[in-house]
């Protein structure tokens, strides 16, 4: 179907708003802000104003509204005998749902005669006799289902069979629609997917009803689903402590949260010794029981994993030297499947998930897609393209691609992200295909710059920018993620399967509204709305860097308050993360611990213990006695890591989830993990008895009186800086005064005098009333009890009024803006300048939407955004715009934007990032990722005062964040200045 075309066309769901899916009773406020965030996101039961839409589950009813739950008594579900044993599953799962909401047991039957007021009936049309006569003899229109792919309907049928006086009718197109619709229904009535996986408990309830009318359902993506991978040590030692191995039992647990979220498709664990199919054989016969679409990974082709060939594997794996056992072995991947729903992956990269040898891979994996295809039709006895294929076209086999290197037009071209949430390669609006597209995609990794695997870093808004620019370009076909251990991913896996499932609903609102809505769902409404907050503001500072890429000197304690402001957030939110874990329920409490309060705690831990780190080493060079008491915080921090990591698996949900918090995260030295945790190197200083005086100033790292030359601060203004760090401290034992006065009346200084134990900062002030326009300099003396002083050069300025410009002011010799603060966005007919909260490091992101059209011309009544500025003075600056690290999708030479001051004409700035090892834009790409930002400059001239600054769309898909307009190139940190003041 096309990306652009509204299914509703169709006749899916034609007069219900995906807002009838909500469940929980929300504010007035929380319905506005979240109505169609919840449209498709699946929670349950509808708000106030929903419950009359069709199908809408509400404790209160509406007219003519079928009871569910009536005075703690569940409804009893009922299906045949002869449907499919995944339907019969479903069904007895939502018997268990509903038992559990109710807290009383609901009934179950296969029987042919059913007796009761009221009823639930589920099955698949052409399966379930009972469905099909209800069908045919009540009249129901099921034309919008037929050859429907996992399509359902929902609907209250009046007298459906004899000895029932109304029911509920669930009816699939197909074994899996009816599933998904059974499913839809447990999330409506309250039912978390995340019930057993995260220990969401159901909330209960007295009374449920559903309203009359009919919901039909289908979904936009094919093939939606997760991949489990690099699962150890974390879900790896889980596994072996709970199942003993990957077997039946561990994945009955993954299909269920896969088939609740309305996915349909895995690619199982497979880190040596891990094979599905091997490990047990039940693995597969219980996927085809439940529904499940089983596939191999883009390197493990044939449906054969790449544990096997470690096992029963002969020679090499190279197909130019061991052409006929490999396809001996892939031919035994095929057999197996024994007609089991699969999609076969395609291809060959070298042993191991690397690259083949280059030169003739191009000419070699063309000759043995032939042959896999060959042995696939042989063994099935049809036609290769009745069998559902995929080639990944992931890292190299990328390349491949862009070298022209093709397959038949049946097969699915599987693209890839550069594993770091970046889509590299997208197909062209419209290009038809039959076996359509796909994209892989990742929320973990192993792999360079870095690895990352122990805590959520993804913030739903860039996976929910990205996939619906995949969506938007046609990529229908399959939607894959890799989700390493599944804890703790549990948020970007229900926003992406739920995107999945209805990408065309999947809007702006839909995304801003998500962290709420899916907090309701885990926690219902009254928290909905904090516990949103919390997730959403977690997700923005793990993303902008991530655990495994902090280090001590990451968070700047010389400039811009960073290390400090950073801090100051991380403490905020633990603050307000464990006011809210006493205000709910005992009941939550296991649940909140994984998916809020964990996260939240043993971030904010990992960065104070970094911050603390860095305070060491920094005062152990200063010559500061404290350095010792860092050194023991940041010891201290490190144990704490420990001991929540031991709360998370030994005490919530009564030690259900061992090893599941025990990736190491502390001590990378390199991309590859260490082994345990490792306390970053930390430094003792001997500390002389008699006090010692000290001085450190703001931006420099050296100290005084140690230093020959005297310190000299930044320049101080009165708009971005109107105070410097200066402070005293003590290099000995016993305490040391001091005094400090100033050369200058207009300067001020507090205390001037102290007893400093440990350190002491001093405040300066400067009286601007008095102080004429321009340059000026004073000098602050210090001078120490022990005879030590110590003159800091304090640079003042004053810039020009410049009285009625309007604008943001130059500050610090700096303008800083976030995008969305724009002052006028001019976009083209038919699109829009779209602010995506919570994009990015700081605020937001900007982007002009659809993505989808040609590369637009700068200049004149072009697309742009438009920033007032006033600046200090005439001269050249350096214009940094903070972008998104997106990746030239279109594979044009890079994606273009365009700057302009006043009426000049725009510069054109060409963003080119490469995964590519090797390739000119590698490095570049390496600093994005690791940053979570790309930062591109042009040079520009600025007049005094009042000017404009204009960021032109040129090429689609760019994602601004911030723009930086520098007058002075000094060192900052690694976030940049904070947002400039506007008048």
């Amino acid at each position: 179907m096309s990306a652009a075309a509204p299914r509703t066309a169709a006749g899916l769901r034609p007069d219900v708003p995906r807002s009838a899916t909500s469940w929980w009773r929300p504010t007035a406020a929380i319905v506005l802000a979240l109505a169609l965030a919840l449209a498709a996101s699946g929670p349950a039961r509808a708000a106030a104003a929903d419950c009359d839409r069709p199908a809408a589950v509400c404790e209160r009813a509406v007219a003519a509204a079928l009871p569910l739950v009536d005075g703690g008594v569940p409804a009893t579900v009922y299906a045949d005998e002869s449907d499919f044993p995944a339907v019969l599953r479903a069904a007895r799962d939502l018997r268990a749902d509903l038992s559990a909401v109710a807290g009383r047991e609901a009934g179950f039957s296969t029987a042919a005669d059913a007796t009761g007021r009221t009823a639930i009936i589920v099955g698949t049309l052409g399966h379930s006799p009972r469905v099909d006569r209800i069908v045919r003899e009540r009249g129901i229109d099921t034309a919008a289902l037929t050859g429907r792919w996992e399509a359902y309907l929902i609907q209250v049928v009046d007298a459906p069979e004899p000895g029932i006086e109304r029911a509920l009718l669930i009816a699939g197109a197909d074994r899996r629609g009816a599933i998904f619709g059974i499913y839809e229904l447990s999330r409506r009535i309250g039912v978390s997917p995340w019930t057993w996986w995260a220990d969401v408990p159901p909330p209960r309830a007295a009374n449920l009803h559903i309203a009359p009318g009919r919901f039909i359902d289908a979904p936009g993506v094919k093939y939606r689903g997760i991949f489990i991978n690099d699962e150890d040590p974390a879900l790896g030692g889980w596994i072996r402590e709970t199942y003993g191995s990957a077997n039946h039992r561990f994945y009955e647990r993954v299909f269920q949260l896969i088939l609740r979220h309305k996915a349909n498709y895995l690619w199982p664990a497979m880190w040596l010794p891990r094979a599905f199919y091997d490990d047990d054989p039940r693995n597969a016969e219980l996927a085809d029981e439940m529904g499940v679409v089983i596939a191999t990974t883009h390197h493990e082709p044939m449906m054969r994993a790449h544990a096997e060939w470690e096992k029963y594997g002969e020679g090499p794996w190279d197909y130019a030297r061991n052409r006929e056992r490999l396809q001996g072995f892939w031919r035994g991947g095929i057999e197996r499947l024994a007609g089991r729903e699969a999609v076969v992956t395609l291809g060959m990269r070298g042993d191991g998930d690397e690259a083949m040898t280059e030169g003739t891979a191009i000419e070699l994996l063309e000759r043995i897609v032939a042959d896999q295809r060959a042995i696939i039709a042989e063994v099935t006895g049809r036609p290769a393209a009745e069998t559902p294929q995929v080639w990944a076209l992931y890292k190299e086999v990328q390349d491949y691609f862009d070298q022209g290197m093709r397959v038949p037009e049946d097969v699915t071209l599987l693209f890839a992200d550069d594993n770091w949430g970046n889509i590299r390669r997208l197909p062209e609006p419209g290009a038809a295909r039959p076996g359509g597209y796909g994209v892989y995609y990742h929320f973990d990794y192993v792999g360079g710059p870095r690895n990352y695997k122990w805590l959520n870093t993804v913030q739903v808004e860039r996976a929910w920018e990205q996939m619906r620019l995949a969506w938007a370009h046609g990529v229908e076909r399959m939607w894959i993620v890799n989700v390493g251990d599944i804890k703790p991913m549990e948020l970007p896996i229900s926003a992406f399967l739920d995107q999945a499932w209805d990408p065309d609903a999947a809007d702006l609102a839909w995304i801003t509204g998500y962290p709420a809505a899916w907090a309701a769902e885990q926690f219902g409404d009254a928290h909905a709305r904090d516990i949103g907050e919390i997730l959403t503001r977690y997700t923005q500072y793990n993303a902008r860097r991530k655990p495994e890429l902090l280090a001590p000197e990451t968070w700047s304690l010389l400039h811009d308050g960073e290390a400090g402001r950073v801090i100051a957030e991380w403490d905020t939110l633990e603050a307000r993360t464990l006011a809210l874990a006493k205000r709910l329920p005992a009941s939550h409490r296991d649940a909140y611990f994984q998916l809020v309060e964990y996260p939240v705690l043993a971030s904010a831990n990992l960065n104070r213990m970094y911050v603390a780190a860095a305070r060491n080493r920094l005062y152990a060079a200063q010559g500061r006695a404290s350095a010792n008491h860092w050194a023991d915080e940041a010891q201290r921090l490190f144990e704490r890591d420990a001991e929540l990591q031991r709360i998370y698996e030994r005490e919530i949900a009564g030690g259900k989830w061992i090893h599941m918090m025990s990736q190491p995260r502390i001590g990378y030295t390199h991309w590859q993990q260490p082994e345990r945790n490792v306390m970053p190197p930390l430094v003792q200083v001997d500390v002389p008895t008699r006090g010692v005086t000290g001085v450190a100033v703001e931006g420099d790292a050296r100290p005084w009186p140690q230093r020959a030359a005297s310190p000299r601060l930044a320049p101080l203004d009165p708009v971005g800086a109107p105070a410097r760090e200066v402070v005293v401290f003590n290099g000995g034992a016993e305490p040391v005064g001091f005094t400090a006065r100033t050369s200058e009346t207009w300067l001020q200084v507090s205390p001037a005098e102290a007893e400093v134990d440990d350190a002491q900062a001093l405040e300066l002030a400067v009286d601007w009333a008095r102080l004429p326009e321009g340059e000026h300099e004073a000098v602050l003396a210090i001078r120490g009890s022990d005879r030590t002083e110590v003159y800091v050069q304090v640079p003042v300025r004053k810039p020009p009024a410049h009285r009625g410009a309007r604008g943001f002011v130059e500050g610090d010799g700096v303008v800083a803006i976030e995008a969305a603060h724009h002052a006028r966005a001019v976009a083209p007919a038919g699109a829009e300048w779209q602010a995506i909260p919570n994009l990015g490091r700081t605020l937001s992101g900007m982007t002009l939407w659809p993505a989808t059209g040609s590369a637009l011309t700068p200049g004149g009544d072009g697309a742009h955004l438009a920033y007032p500025l006033v600046m200090d003075a005439a001269g050249e600056v350096e214009v940094r715009v903070v972008l998104s690290p997106t990746l030239d999708f279109r594979n044009r030479g890079g994606l273009r934007y365009a700057v302009s001051v006043d009426d000049e004409p725009p510069q054109l700035v060409n963003v080119r990032l490469d995964p590519t090892p090797g390739d000119r834009d590698f490095r570049a790409w390496e600093h994005a990722v690791i940053d979570s930002v790309h930062v591109a400059s042009s040079r520009h001239h600025v007049a005094p005062g009042a000017n404009t600054l204009k960021l032109w769309a040129v090429d689609p898909g760019l994602v601004f964040q911030r723009i930086e307009v520098v007058a002075d190139p000094r060192p900052r940190g690694t976030l940049g200045p904070v947002e400039s003041r506007r008048r």
